[in-house]
């Protein structure tokens, strides 16, 4: 089967940082489907796990952790999906990703395709929603349905990135929550308010002067999308006292998590490859988790976040696509489609 893989850790603008390849066509186990990708999206784990570094793959290593395709064979055990079913998902970090014409995935961990969308549009959400729902539902315990008075407030740091683009849906639509974006750029601004955003505030000046002119002391939960290392103290002075911070990103210097004692508030971390990784008892709610968001997609509630789409799904296109999200100025999600 045609793939897209690496043997080398190479800066993305090397030739050979992804190359063109062909591998065996896998066999599903008890419990996973073998899909027929349609579309990937691209992440910055990506870009993480293909960062240069002096390890060599004796086998090719496949990236790609978002995909919707069409189930082509199931395992002895499944019982959640049948061949021809339409599906979305963002697999398990430690097996082959979805960068190839064929991936085998647990069916715990996929959900049934939103019927409105196509495979591109849906292909951009799997990996975004887990962790944005897991972030806030799971580690933060936001109630849903939505049930205090007054409305409690979220401030979500990174608003307009991928993980954020769906959490400010999920926490303003779902939740109920008063939501307190942060975004830097004019575009990333009116990104965020068109999601669903009631205020936005810039994470490079000072946030809690900024809540202030809001009329805001406190936000009852605060979500980290990016440099922990840095926004941590502030979020430490903005969380409410008995409230919540929770982060996807990993810190590379110690966290003064004492800052929290005083207000008995907590700190998570959310990681969406944890309950794949370590095959937990509660592996299937990522398959309910999946099921609710296409729910929510095809009712309207919130709306994928898939900008833009590059074909044929190659080693150039990928390369182009890794390109891009390194930037970092990317609004909404990249696809590739059609080997």
């Amino acid at each position: 089967m045609k793939a897209v893989g690496l043997k080398r850790y190479l800066p993305i603008d090397h030739a050979e940082s992804l190359l063109d390849i062909e591998l065996p066509e896998p066999q599903p186990g008890p419990h996973d489907l073998l899909v027929e990708i349609k579309a990937i999206a691209v992440n910055p784990v990506d870009t993480k796990v293909r960062a240069p570094k002096e390890k060599i793959e004796t086998v090719p290593r496949v990236l790609g952790w978002d995909a919707a395709g069409v189930v082509k064979q199931v395992g002895a055990e499944v019982t959640l999906f049948k061949t021809g079913d339409a599906v979305f998902y963002a697999g398990d970090i430690t097996r082959p990703g979805s960068n190839a014409a064929l991936q085998l995935v647990d069916e715990r961990i996929v959900g049934a395709k939103p019927g409105s969308l196509s495979f591109e549009q849906a292909a951009a959400l799997p990996l975004t929603s887990i962790t944005a729902w897991e972030a806030l539902f799971d580690r933060l315990r936001v109630p849903t349905p939505p049930h205090a008075v007054p409305r409690k407030s979220i401030l979500i740091i990174g608003g307009a990135g991928g993980v954020g683009s769906i959490a400010v849906q999920l926490a303003a639509k779902v939740a109920g929550l008063k939501v307190i974006a942060t975004a830097s750029r004019p575009e990333s601004i009116k990104w965020v308010e068109e999601l669903g955003a009631h205020h936005v505030i810039n994470h490079f000046g000072d946030m809690h002067e900024q809540l202030k002119t809001l009329g805001l002391v406190h936000a009852d939960y605060v979500l980290i999308l990016n440099d922990t290392d840095r926004h941590f103290d502030a979020a430490a002075n903005i969380v409410a006292p008995q409230g919540a911070i929770c982060t996807i990103v990993e810190n590379a210097k110690p966290l003064k998590v004492e800052a929290l004692k005083s207000k008995s508030a907590s700190f998570h971390q959310e990681f969406m490859f944890t309950r794949s990784m370590f095959q937990t008892p509660d592996m299937i709610a990522q398959h309910h988790l999946l099921c609710e968001i296409a729910r929510l997609i095809d009712s309207r509630v919130i709306k994928t976040t898939y900008a833009q789409s590059f074909s044929p799904l190659n080693a150039s296109n990928l390369r182009r696509a890794h390109a891009m999200l390194e930037g970092g100025h990317t609004l909404g999600k990249i696809v590739l489609h059609g080997f």
